[in-house]
């Protein structure tokens, strides 16, 4: 079952689970369950527009529409940036407080790059103390990214290009990073996870979503000792 976050004039947003893309592509190849299909049943209706995507590996909010009209809706939104998106991620190293990464980006295609720019904030750092090659200690923070752009797999790549990946991205990260936290915190997804939602809705009211941790990010921010980290993740505070 498909967790369900909110719902308007003819949309809804769920929370995307890791480990099921939104539809098929030729991209992602045949797949034999997708979001798509899943809630078409769960909802007993003939259409879901998926107006937006988040990675096979990625959890978190996503957008869809019920009707063709409310699809162009939203995709015009998303189109001329007027929806806000925050992500949440556990990276390689100990990041700086605030950075944005403005580099552009090829398309899946592999067209000529276009403008990517995505801001973070680090929310807490972690020492970890087991040697992985030349150091004695491997580091990594907890970062919130707000991507201005849309770009395929920008967060992504956006953290490879600063050398921070994410932990578990066995795309674009490090093995020894992602074999650590599989082996000594028993976590074996990608910590990637969309947070947050802003956008005008059908009846043009501004709308927050906010999706709840699954239990394997809800362990790796955990790790986190920092004030804010609650408020952030969307966790509720004791």
């Amino acid at each position: 079952m498909i967790e369900i976050l909110a719902t308007g004039q003819g949309w809804l947003a769920v929370n995307k689970p890791i480990g099921l893309s939104v539809h098929s592509s030729s991209y992602t190849g045949p797949c034999t369950t997708t979001l798509v299909d899943q809630l078409r049943q769960q909802l007993g209706v003939a259409r879901v527009h998926a107006v937006h995507r988040l990675d096979h590996a990625t959890s978190g909010v996503l957008l869809l529409a019920l009707d063709p009209r409310t699809a162009a809706y939203f995709t015009e939104q998303f189109a001329t940036r007027r929806v806000e998106k925050r992500y949440l991620a556990v990276v390689r190293g100990h990041t700086a407080a605030e950075f944005v990464v403005d580099a552009p980006l090829s398309g899946r295609d592999g067209r000529a790059p276009k403008d990517a720019r995505t801001a973070f904030v680090t929310l807490g750092t972690l020492t970890v103390p087991i040697a992985l090659g030349r150091y004695l200690e491997a580091r990594y923070s907890l970062v919130a990214a707000r991507p201005d752009t849309g770009r395929h797999h920008q967060i992504r790549r956006h953290l490879k290009h600063i050398a921070h990946p994410i932990v578990g991205d066995v795309k674009y990260g490090k093995g020894d990073h992602n074999r650590l936290f599989r082996g000594h915190f028993g976590i074996h997804r990608l910590l990637l996870h969309a947070v947050e939602l802003r956008f005008f809705a059908t009846d043009g009211q501004w709308l927050t979503v906010t999706a709840p941790l699954d239990s394997p990010m809800t362990k790796a921010c955990a790790l986190f000792d920092h004030p804010s980290i609650d408020a952030a993740t969307g966790a509720p505070t004791s």
